[in-house]
C-alpha cells in the first residue's frame, strides 16, 4: 500500500467502504491462485539457515529472518452492482540483525538461496553502516528459543475457500435487504486477510504461524429530497480474528439492548443489522438535535472502543511516549515521570486496562509475535493507575521489565517489525449489571452506539468523540434518539468520571482493521474488548450548531 493510498483510507476512517480501487499488498492474482499452498516448512527452514549463517558470517550477532506470504481479497459493492473484486499476493523474506550493537535490515522477493544470502549480506552492511550514529548499543530482553513451532488462527471456515459468487451473493442481499427498507443508498465491503508467516532466530526458533482476519462491513444513506438532508448508519459489525464462520449469524451470539437494538458478539448477521440500519438512517432524518451540556454517558462497546483505542491504546506506546512517533500521530502525555510515581490516575478505581495477543477471537490473536516472543495478557491500568507500558525487546529495559511484552509487528515481509499496539481491552466489572439496569439509574443521560467521527491532540489528551446512534436518557429511561451528537473531555477527565461497567455477560470486541502507524506507514489491526461503561458528566457539544 503507498502511503498516499494510506493517508486517504486513514483520513476517512472507514474509508475503504468508499475506495473500492484501494491499493492492496502485493500482486493482483487470481481468486484460485490465493488457495494455493506456500512454501513447506522444511524448505523455509532451510532457507532460514542460510540467512542465519550468512549474516553471522559477516559479522552479525543477532539475526531473525521472516518468510512471509501475505494474501487479501477485498469485495466491494454498491446497490446492485459489484464495484470491485481485489485479490493479491505478497510473497518474500525480511532480514533484520545487529551487527556493532546497531539494527540493519533488509527483504528481498528474491525468495532462492543466493537471494537470501545477498539479502543478509546487505542487513549486515546496513548495520555497520549506522553504528557509526550509534549513541548506545542495541540490547535486546533475552527470549528462549522455541525449535520448531507451530500456530494457527483457530477457524472452521477458511475464508478463501468460499467461492467468490457466494460472498457478493451475500453483498447484494445485504444491499437489496437495505433498499427494501428504505435506503436511498447503501455499499457494502467484505475484506479477508491470510497472512502465512515463518520466523526463525538466532534465539533458535523456527515459528510457522496461519493468522486470518475478516470484517464484513456496510454504509447505509437515507434522505430526505424536501429538506435537502441525509444521514447515514454504518455496519454494527467487528472486524475478528476468525474466518468466515463469523458470518453464520448464530441467535446465540445476538444480544437484545436497550431501543431494540440488536448487537454481535462473535457472529454476525449481516443481512438483519443492514435492515436495521436502514430503518435507524431514515429515523435520525427526523431526530431531535442534541442540547449542550452535560450528560452522564452510557457507552456501548462498539463506540467504547474507538476512545479506547485513541486515548489509552495509543498513549501507552512506548515508542510514542519517548518521541519516536512525535512526527506522524503525536507523542503521548503519559510520560514516564508519571509512571514512575507509582500513583499516577489515569481513571477511576473502577477503571482495569490489559493489553493482550491472546484474546479468542480477537485481531491480534497470534501465538508469537514478529520477534519470536510468545504472546500473553498483562496490566496496563490498574485500579485507576498507570502501571505499564506496550513494549519489545529493545526497550523492556527501559521502563525495568526483563522480558518483552509480546507487541512486535510488520505489516509484510517487506516492512521492519516494530512496537505495534495489542489489543487493549477495559474488563468488565465484577458486580452483577446489565446496560437496561445501567440505564435505570441515569437521570439526564445518552447511550452512544456504533463508531462516529473523532479528532485528539497530539499528545492523545485532549479529544472529541461522536457516534452512530445516540438516544437519550430521562429519569432512567430511554425517551428518543437524538443528533448532532458529540463529546469533549481529556483523556484524565474522562476516565476518572466512569462510575460503572456492565458485566461479563455484556464483553464484546470493537475493532480496526487498518490501523496505522510508522514512516513508512503500515498497518495493522486491533481490537479492543469492554462493556458498556457509564461516564457521569461529560460535556456534549451540538455538531449541527451553526454561528
Amino acid at each position: 500500500m503507498k502511503r498516499r493510498d494510506f493517508i486517504q483510507l486513514s483520513s476517512l476512517g472507514f474509508g475503504a467502504m468508499m475506495t473500492p480501487g484501494l491499493m492492496m499488498m502485493g500482486n493482483t492474482v487470481s481468486a484460485e491462485q490465493l488457495l494455493q499452498p506456500g512454501l513447506a516448512n522444511a524448505a523455509k527452514k532451510v532457507l532460514a539457515d542460510i540467512a542465519l549463517n550468512a549474516a553471522k558470517s559477516k559479522g552479525a550477532t543477532y539475526t531473525d529472518v521472516r518468510i512471509g506470504r501475505y494474501l487479501q481479497q477485498f469485495l466491494f459493492t454498491r446497490e446492485k452492482n459489484v464495484q470491485n473484486i481485489s485479490n493479491a499476493e505478497s510473497f518474500g523474506v525480511g532480514i533484520r540483525v545487529i551487527a556493532d550493537g546497531t539494527w540493519g535490515f533488509s527483504a528481498t522477493s528474491d525468495v532462492t538461496p543466493d537471494g537470501i544470502k545477498a539479502c543478509a549480506e546487505t542487513a549486515v552492511a546496513i548495520a555497520k553502516a549506522n553504528a557509526k550514529l550509534q549513541i548506545e548499543p542495541v540490547i535486546l530482553a533475552p527470549v528462549k528459543g522455541f525449535g520448531e513451532v507451530s500456530w494457527a488462527t483457530p477457524i472452521t471456515k477458511n475464508a478463501f475457500e468460499i467461492p467468490v459468487k457466494d460472498k457478493i451473493d451475500l453483498l447484494l442481499k445485504v444491499n437489496n435487504s437495505a433498499m427494501d427498507n428504505g435506503a436511498a443508498f447503501v455499499t457494502s465491503n467484505l475484506f479477508m486477510v491470510n497472512e502465512q508467516k515463518y520466523f526463525a532466530s538466532t534465539d533458535g526458533s523456527y515459528i510457522d504461524q496461519d493468522i486470518h482476519r475478516i470484517w464484513p462491513t456496510f454504509t447505509v444513506t437515507a434522505i430526505d429530497k424536501a429538506e435537502g438532508k441525509f444521514r447515514t448508519r454504518q455496519s454494527l459489525s467487528a472486524p475478528m480474528g476468525m474466518g468466515y464462520e463469523y458470518l453464520d449469524g448464530l441467535a446465540s451470539e445476538k444480544m437484545a439492548g436497550p431501543a431494540g437494538l440488536i448487537s454481535y458478539r462473535n457472529s454476525y448477521d449481516m443481512v438483519e443489522d443492514a435492515i436495521a440500519a436502514s430503518k435507524h438512517a431514515n429515523e435520525k432524518l427526523t431526530a431531535k438535535s442534541v442540547a449542550p451540556g452535560k450528560y452522564d454517558l452510557v457507552l456501548d462497546p462498539d463506540h467504547l472502543g474507538l476512545t479506547i483505542h485513541e486515548s489509552v491504546g495509543h498513549p501507552l506506546e512506548l515508542d510514542r511516549v519517548l518521541g519516536y512517533e512525535a512526527n506522524y500521530a503525536g507523542t503521548s502525555f503519559a510520560t514516564l515521570d508519571k509512571w514512575k510515581t507509582k500513583d499516577f490516575k489515569y481513571g477511576s478505581d473502577l477503571v482495569n486496562i490489559v493489553a493482550d495477543k491472546v484474546q479468542p477471537f480477537s485481531l491480534g490473536l497470534t501465538g508469537y509475535d514478529d520477534e519470536g516472543v510468545k504472546c500473553k495478557e498483562w496490566d496496563l491500568i490498574k485500579n485507576g493507575v498507570l502501571v505499564n507500558y506496550q513494549a519489545i525487546r529493545d526497550q523492556a529495559k527501559i521502563i525495568d521489565e526483563s522480558e518483552s511484552h509480546g507487541c512486535c509487528y510488520a505489516d509484510n515481509w517487506n516492512s521492519v517489525q516494530f512496537q505495534r499496539m495489542p489489543n487493549v481491552s477495559l474488563k468488565p466489572g465484577k458486580d452483577k449489571l446489565s446496560v437496561q439496569d445501567m440505564i435505570k439509574g441515569v437521570e439526564k443521560g445518552i447511550y452512544i452506539v456504533g463508531r462516529g467521527s473523532y479528532s485528539i491532540d497530539q499528545q492523545r489528551y485532549n479529544f472529541q468523540f461522536g457516534g452512530q446512534l445516540f438516544y437519550e436518557i430521562k429519569n432512567g429511561e430511554i425517551v428518543g434518539m437524538l443528533e448532532d451528537v458529540a463529546y469533549q473531555s481529556n483523556t484524565q477527565e474522562f476516565w476518572n468520571s466512569c462510575a460503572q461497567i456492565c458485566d461479563q455477560d455484556d464483553y464484546r470486541l470493537f475493532g480496526t482493521f487498518f490501523d496505522g502507524k510508522g514512516q513508512p506507514s503500515q498497518v495493522s489491526a486491533v481490537s479492543h474488548g469492554s462493556s458498556t461503561t457509564r461516564f457521569n458528566g461529560v460535556n456534549v457539544i451540538n455538531t449541527g450548531r451553526r454561528i
